[in-house]
């Protein structure tokens, strides 16, 4: 989060607040090319994304559930088989995992929004990589053209060229063509869990039975906080068409508007965190306080947006004397968001004493796991490092830079010749990171299933084996007895 939210222009000559509006779109379309790349990653490493996505509601969908088991198990990085549930790929499919999921040669019958658009796989309608990075690069062809054409050319305000892209946008996905199939499915996914985001869990008021937020849900919401900014300027495009044909008139709701829209994602998310204590409550779960933790650091993103909003409605002195309270507030967000990235979304550098004992004492069988020495990285990180320990060292020192990204702002006239360009880059870094951030997280995610299913594949054996123990116990004493009374 950075705590410019100024806006200006960015594309053409056009003047006024909408210019910059544009730069909103923009990063949206960057961020659908930025999936594209996860989905690849996701395919080229063999991480079952969509698995991992939708764990939490084959739970509650015995039939999928029942369609999906059918799997072949994962070998980790050693060699060591693992009993890791992954969908069968049938041997017609060419999509690999973006092809979905099929059960005799159909499609997963289910009646969820979210999980038919993410398996299903009919003819036309899976999401692939090459799909995804292909709709972005029309996506942005489209808006540069509206906005070029709208403004330069026809001499048009710059709000109706971005009321015009969506426009268009809507106009090519109603089009009921077969090419678009996918589109049209994913954005009805998109606007499912929008809705479910959107929809106050009142389980006080309601009486209805706890229940946990999935994954999915979580993943998302993570997903729109980085698009906080964007949430920013559809607000101050909701301000300006609210008193067009007139100027926006100087006042504090101006400022004040867009920036509780910003903080919406920030409020989401940490409600989730909250409904997540409340079950963990119930359940009597000893780890519920990690829910807490998490909402402050939600709550760490608030106090910078309240604080910028603030400044733009003093006096430049007053403005000034904040700034230190605010480099303050930022600071302790990047460390705490960076921290809670390691340690509880990646499920990195978990043991400090581990990590002490393999670089500060001499060699011993201390960090030996199944008879096997582990590297530095698997040591410091964890021992199983799907993208390998090189690539997942860089997504950890990246993320820490991105997270500091917000100290630009001090450089942004040597660095940026127009504040919209500042701000448009500093959107571009957050996402950016964020797709990076997607790739250690599923990983880890996908990993903490591996685990529990292979505790609860122990769990059952060691059941048998008690019931086998038990049986020929049975048998032995049986026929002890039969032949004492043989004997007498």
């Amino acid at each position: 989060m950075s705590s410019g939210q100024e806006v200006g222009q960015i594309f053409g000559e056009g003047e006024g607040l909408a210019t910059s509006l544009l730069r909103s779109p923009t990063v949206i379309i960057a961020s659908i090319g930025l999936w594209g790349m996860n989905v690849w990653l996701f395919r080229l490493f063999g991480i079952d994304y969509k698995r991992v996505l939708l764990h939490d509601y084959m739970k509650l969908e015995p039939k999928l559930s029942e369609d999906m088991g059918n799997s072949d198990n994962d070998q980790d990085e050693e060699g060591t088989a693992n009993t890791n549930i992954t969908m069968e790929l049938s041997a017609s499919s060419q999509g690999g995992y973006d092809s979905g999921t099929q059960t005799g040669g159909g499609v997963v019958n289910v009646d969820n929004p979210t999980i038919a658009s993410l398996m299903n796989s009919t003819p036309g309608s899976e999401i692939t990589a090459i799909k995804l990075l292909l709709l972005s690069t029309f996506l942005l062809t489209l808006l540069h053209a509206t906005s070029y054409t709208w403004i330069n050319i026809l001499g048009g305000d710059a709000i109706f060229a971005i009321f015009g892209f969506y426009l268009l946008c809507v106009v090519c996905v109603c089009i009921p063509h077969r090419s678009t199939a996918w589109v049209r499915q994913a954005c009805r996914m998109v606007f499912v869990r929008v809705m479910e985001l959107l929809t106050p869990r009142c389980y006080c008021c309601t009486g209805a039975e706890y229940r946990a937020v999935p994954f999915l849900d979580v993943f998302f919401a993570d997903a729109m906080c980085s698009m906080s900014k964007v949430f920013f300027d559809w607000g101050m495009l909701w301000h300006l068409a609210s008193h067009y044909p007139d100027p926006v008139p100087s006042s504090a709701h101006a400022i004040l508007i867009p920036s509780a829209v910003a903080a919406l994602p920030y409020i989401i998310r940490a409600r989730q965190c909250i409904v997540m204590h409340t079950v963990g409550l119930v359940k009597n779960d000893p780890k519920r306080y990690q829910h807490v933790l998490n909402a402050i650091k939600y709550s760490t993103s608030l106090f910078p947006i309240c604080l910028s909003a603030y400044q733009k409605t003093v006096d430049e002195d007053k403005a000034k004397q904040l700034e230190l309270l605010l480099v303050v507030l930022l600071t302790i967000n990047a460390l705490y968001s960076y921290a809670w990235d390691v340690i509880m979304d990646w499920g990195m550098m978990q043991d400090p004493t581990t990590i002490i004992a393999k670089n500060c004492m001499p060699k011993s069988s201390s960090h030996a796991s199944n008879g096997k020495d582990l590297g530095c990285a698997q040591v410091c990180l964890r021992p199983r490092l799907r993208f390998g320990a090189f690539m997942s060292i860089v997504i950890l020192v990246a993320d820490g830079i991105l997270r500091s990204a917000w100290l630009l702002r001090f450089y942004e006239k040597d660095l940026f010749p127009t504040l919209d360009a500042y701000i448009l880059c500093s959107e571009f870094l957050e996402v950016f990171r964020r797709s990076i951030w997607n790739l250690l997280r599923v990983e880890w995610e996908n990993m903490k299933h591996m685990n529990a299913t292979v505790m609860s594949s122990r769990t059952s054996m060691s059941e048998d084996d008690d019931k086998c123990s038990s049986n020929s116990i049975a048998m032995v004493s049986l026929r002890s007895s039969t032949s004492k009374q043989t004997n007498l």
